[in-house]
């Protein structure tokens, strides 16, 4: 049977079982993964997966169930019912009427327009030219190409139904350079429309690399800090939960409760746009029509993320940001596009503004050593030594610690460059940010 009869049947069960209400939530995709090694395929995958989730309200409580088969949905449903009986909250969840949304278009990603052999391909070029790019270059640890495409529907007894179709395009390099006894690597990716980009993105994995080499501790102490995109990308990306109405609820963010207050520089500004080019979406996970919303403006914040459920609890209005990592998993939330907004300062004008300090190029252990409650970080970090608005060195084994919040207060300069970051449950854009002041452990 299709999703759309699964769904059709499950609702006029429902019903009949005494359901308030009832929703369907159907999600089915393919992955392809390739590896290149030694200009052979070490690893080759291509799975497929398909599931379809019953939410329903039963007697003022929401009940779940999942299943992998697109059989029998009277049983999912009194699976969702039996869930819902076992549940002793009662807050209100309710589900998303009927509406319209924006109309988006999204071009296929560079990656759906190749063959399975051409993705094949287009590794091996990647790797070949990762190895090409310099003399110094020994290996290339990782070379990946990797391509998902997906389908979701969501329909439910309140009038609602809607479909989409996504895709995500990701190449990524990891060449390893040595230099006397020194060994290095370095990393690289490129996403949707610059996935075929193997040139580019070889040529700044190795430069990555060869940018560390001779890198040492300096002095710790508190230093001027310069982030560089990705860097702070990532940052953003590990506390990203602190902007969700969920976690501030359930007393797991340091927000909760902070509207109006200010967070952050008077020059942080913070986007959530869902019809950014690089993933556009009409709606969300609970089918709410997508908006844009300035979570941080001047370094006030404006608004936290909310569901549905979120919202009713808060008496807000809901800001279309339902997430769900899959069918099988329940109603969170989370960012479409978050972004901080770009300034205009130049790359070199940038280092020109930090006169002495540090840059930042990478963070390592970006999930072990933040605590996204707290806000507190302390993470090994590698980049640059800067005197005099000129690159000295190249730094390593070093530690950079504090609290995001009072990080973001501290912003003094953003640059006029923006980079996203790997894409997780959501995506993250950052351009580069100058810090005041940032304890760094160091020698």
């Amino acid at each position: 049977m299709t999703n759309q009869e699964f769904s059709t049947l499950a609702a006029a069960y429902a019903k009949k079982a005494g359901c308030e209400n009832c929703e369907t939530f159907y999600a089915g995709g393919e992955s392809f993964e390739v590896n290149a090694n030694g200009g052979e395929i070490d690893r080759y995958s291509v799975s497929r997966e398909a599931g379809v989730s019953v939410r329903v309200s039963f007697q003022g409580k929401q009940g779940y169930a999942y299943t992998e088969r697109l059989e029998e949905p009277e049983k999912l449903v009194d699976r969702a019912i039996d869930n819902a009986k076992c549940i002793e909250s009662t807050d209100d969840h309710p589900m998303q009427k009927r509406c319209e949304y924006k109309q988006v278009s999204r071009e296929p990603s560079a990656l759906a327009k190749l063959s399975e052999q051409e993705r094949i391909a287009l590794a091996k070029r990647l790797e070949q030219a990762a190895l090409e790019a310099d003399s110094r270059v020994k290996r290339v640890v990782y070379c990946i190409v990797n391509y998902d495409s997906g389908s979701v529907r969501i329909e439910n007894t309140q009038g609602l139904s809607a479909e989409k179709n996504t895709d995500v395009s990701v190449i990524y390099v990891m060449p390893s350079v040595q230099e006397g006894d020194e060994v290095q690597t370095g990393i690289a990716f490129r996403m949707g429309a610059d996935a075929t980009d193997v040139e580019g993105c070889a040529r700044e994995a190795v430069q990555d690399a060869l940018g560390k080499l001779g890198g040492t501790p300096v002095a710790s102490g508190f230093y001027r800090v310069l982030f560089r995109p990705y860097a702070f990308g990532d940052l953003l990306t590990a506390f990203s939960s602190v902007f969700s109405a969920d976690e501030a609820q359930k007393g797991r963010s340091l927000l909760a409760n902070k509207e109006g207050e200010t967070i952050a520089s008077s020059i942080v500004t913070l986007t959530d746009d869902p019809f950014d080019p690089v993933a556009p979406r009409a709606f969300d996970s609970e089918g709410t029509p997508c908006k844009v919303k300035t979570v941080v403006e001047n370094g006030v914040l404006k608004t936290l993320l909310h569901n549905l459920k979120t919202a009713a609890k808060a008496g807000v209005e809901n800001t279309g940001n339902a997430s769900r990592a899959s069918a099988a998993s329940p109603v969170g939330v989370a960012p479409s596009v978050l972004r901080i907004e770009p300034g205009s300062l130049s790359a070199d004008e940038l280092i020109q503004t930090l006169g002495d300090g540090l840059i930042i190029t990478e963070l390592e252990g970006i999930h072990a050593g933040v605590d996204a409650i707290s806000g507190d970080f302390s993470l090994k970090s590698a980049g640059f030594l800067v005197e005099g608005g000129r690159i000295v060195r190249p730094v390593s084994n070093i530690t950079v610690a504090g609290n995001f919040i009072t990080l973001l207060k501290g912003v003094s300069a953003l640059g006029s460059d923006i980079l996203f970051s790997l894409p997780q449950i959501g995506y993250f854009a950052s351009p580069s940010v100058l810090v005041e002041r940032l304890s760094v452990a160091g020698s």
